[in-house]
């Protein structure tokens, strides 16, 4: 029977898979930018806000149809609806993308303090979904070979999001949102997938090289000794 614990870790992991989207996410999710893009070059800002909207939407209903994560639908829907949002309201087309610029250094910023403390991101949520075999007692953050590993998968992610959030920002300061739509589909889950390829490659390397926990000895002498009813002790 698994404990609470065993179901949070089983539930927490189910989540993080679903939340990814896979290769079909990611084109789902770049069609509302094409979308706004291209209509406002030909139409002006506020049909390209209408139909990244509407598009967004309809996006929204097919993943529901076909039974996808109502994390990935909401998420898409909300996302383009506030980036909309600020793009009227700045009256800028440049405005689509700030929440995603806003939204990189935030995460980057994250990651950066966990480094900083010395419990990196990637290990705190790796080790409370999936913890590694440790004697008693160990903590992992104590196991320099396991921590390090824990800090290069964590800066990798660190690295990704200062990309992107350096790269968009001078985009966006010089008005490229032609630009601005190029990097932000190029440099999201291709470029996520990498990270995340490294950082599963790292860790699974180092804590291969793990020592084994030893293996519990019979008649242990630690054990208590019983007296059955006969009066033989075992």
């Amino acid at each position: 029977m698994s404990s609470p614990a065993d179901e949070l870790r089983e539930r927490t992991r189910q989540q993080l898979l679903t939340s990814f989207g896979g290769w079909s996410g990611m084109v789902i999710s770049a069609v509302p930018v094409v979308v706004f893009i291209a209509v406002n070059a030909v139409a002006g800002l506020a049909p390209a806000v209408w139909a990244a909207v509407g598009v967004a939407v309809l996006l929204a209903g097919y993943r529901l149809a076909r039974r996808q994560s109502v994390q990935q639908a909401v998420n898409g829907l909300v996302g383009v609806l506030v980036s909309a949002g600020i793009a009227a309201y700045l009256g800028q087309a440049r405005g689509f993308f700030l929440l995603g610029i806003a939204s990189s250094a935030v995460y980057g910023a994250v990651f950066g303090v966990t480094l900083l403390i010395r419990r990196p991101l990637v290990g705190l949520i790796w080790e409370f979904v999936d913890p590694a075999p440790l004697p008693p007692g160990t903590r992992w953050f104590e196991v320099r070979p396991l921590r390090r590993a824990y800090d290069q998968a964590t800066l990798a992610g660190l690295a990704m999001f200062a990309a992107r959030a350096v790269v968009q920002l001078s985009l966006f300061q010089h008005n490229r949102t032609g630009w601005l739509a190029v990097t932000r589909i190029a440099m999201g889950f291709p470029l996520y997938l990498a990270v995340l390829g490294f950082g599963f490659w790292v860790v699974r390397r180092a804590r291969r090289q793990l020592p084994p926990l030893p293996e519990p000895v019979d008649g242990d002498p630690t054990e208590p000794v019983t007296e059955d009813p006969a009066g033989r002790t075992g």
